[in-house]
Formats: C-alpha cells, structure tokens, sequence
C-alpha cells in the first residue's frame, strides 16, 4: 500500500478522508426523516458516537492523534461531517433554537459527541448505564443545555435561587 502514497504522512491522511467521508454519509443518513431540524441534529449526534464506537482504531487515528497538519478555519468549517454539522445548526437557528455563531454552536455539540465516544473507547470496562440511553442522554443534554444557556443570563451574578427558578419553569408540569 505505501507505494500507492509519497510518504506515511499522505497515507494517513488519505485514510483520514476516507473516515471522514464515511462518518459524513451516517450523520447524513441519520438525519434523513427526522421531524425537525433539532431531532436531525440529535440523531447525527448519536450517529457520530455510534460511528466511533463501531470504528475505534479509525476514530483514534482520525480524532485523536496529532497529523502535523493545519487546515484554514474556512475549510474545517465548510468541509464534510463538520460541514454538515454547521449546517445543521444553521437550520436550527432558522427554527429559533439557537442563536449566535454556527460554527461556535456546532463546535460545542462536536465537544460533546467526541467526549462520549472517546470515554467509551478509552475506557469499555467502565460499569457504563445502558450505552445506547447513555449515548442519547448526553448528545440530548449538549443541544438543549446549549439552547437554554444562550436564554439565561451571561454574566455569572445571577443568584442561584433565581437560576433554580427559571429551570424549573421548563418542566414540563410547570404550567408554562
């Protein structure tokens, strides 16, 4: 194989965007049929993990090993899964779930896909709960807790009997 490549740094990173494309697609056919731009973000965000899990050599060389080498913000931002992942965002923000920068949303809900596959990679012997509720449990956590935060306050002076009261007014038996 290395003659098909100049150097092993060519090769890794050819099979890089082959892994990249490959997560791209099941993120892409994750979303497919979802209700709304939110449950589509959700199912990519569970078809991130899902991907890691099922690949994990891959996604170490992919998400967790230093190549060398530096990509334009412009390009990570447009390109592929994380492409895709803005977009996503975009849409969302047109349905009046998020607001700010895209590509600083998009980047939080990566943060916290990439943190639950790879502790489930790193780490397969942990006592983990059910993975798959797991797995939904956190991707769900990171895009509602990032809608709400963008709601409350941003400065860090806001009392917490007032910040206690404001979430319970999003449970569902607040009456609101």
């Amino acid at each position: 194989i290395y003659l098909h490549f100049a150097d092993k740094a060519t090769l890794i990173g050819a099979v890089c965007e082959e892994v990249f494309e490959a997560l791209h697609l099941r993120m892409r056919a994750a979303a497919q049929g979802a209700p709304d731009p939110f449950e589509a973000l959700r199912a990519q965000g569970n078809a991130y993990v899902h991907f890691a899990l099922e690949n994990p050599e891959q996604y170490r060389i992919v998400m967790m090993t230093d190549h060398g080498t530096a990509e334009s913000k412009d390009a990570v931002i447009a390109g592929g899964a994380f492409g895709y992942l803005v977009a996503s965002v975009r849409q969302c923000q047109v349905a009046g779930v998020y607001d700010g920068d895209p590509a600083e949303v998009a980047l939080g809900l990566w943060a916290a896909a990439h943190g639950v596959a790879a502790l489930l990679i790193a780490k397969p012997f942990f006592p983990w709960p059910d993975v798959e509720a797991f797995v939904d449990r956190i991707i769900c956590m990171a895009g509602l807790g990032l809608a709400v935060n963008e709601r409350l306050p941003a400065d860090t002076g806001l009392p917490l009997t007032d910040l206690v009261r404001r979430l319970d007014l999003l449970r569902p038996d607040s009456g609101v």
